[in-house]
Parts: C-alpha cells; structure tokens; sequence
C-alpha cells in the first residue's frame, strides 16, 4: 500500500510517496523550481498551501496547477514552462518584481 507513485517531469520519471503532494514530491526529488518569472527568476514551492502562486505547473497538459494542492497520483504528466508575458505589457504581478 506504501508503494512509491511514478509520475514524469518533463520526460524523466520521479517517484512520490503516496499522501504526498506534487510539490512536496518535486522538492523530494531535489526540484527547487520549475517556471521561471518574465524577469528568469526561479520559483517552485514556497508557502505549500495553496495561498501564494509561485508552484504554478503544467499537470497532465492543464497549465497553472499548483504543485502544492495536487495530489499526487501514478502516471501524472508534469510539465516546466517559462513565464508567459502578462497581456498587458504595463502590468507586473508581485511575484514577478525584482525587488
């Protein structure tokens, strides 16, 4: 019942523990980030509850996940991605300040 999950990340197969999230799974597995910011600074998991939006992750071809609040599950299909640029090119979200 205690076996370990296999689930891939960008094509390469890590394994969680069952109960864990994708994001405690990740930092496990020695993942510190998996998106970078428009200004290239990393982010990966950071409050692990569900408050902030630094974990955000492609799970299974649906963007914007947070690591922290999936569940994971055999066969996820996990997936890193560059920021995208806000729509409006005026507008910076917190957490992309480099302050």
């Amino acid at each position: 019942m205690n076996d370990p999950i296999a689930m891939t990340l960008d094509g390469r197969t890590l394994t969680a523990r069952p109960g864990q999230s994708v994001g405690a799974a990740l930092t496990d597995a020695g993942v510190r980030s998996w998106r970078t910011t428009r200004g290239g600074q990393p982010r990966g998991l950071f409050c692990g509850i569900g408050v902030c939006f630094d974990c955000l992750i492609t799970v299974d071809g649906r963007p914007g996940q947070r690591a922290c609040l999936v569940p994971a599950r055999a066969g996820l299909v996990l997936e890193t991605a560059p920021a995208s640029p806000s729509p409006d090119p005026g507008h910076q979200r917190r957490d992309d300040r480099d302050d």
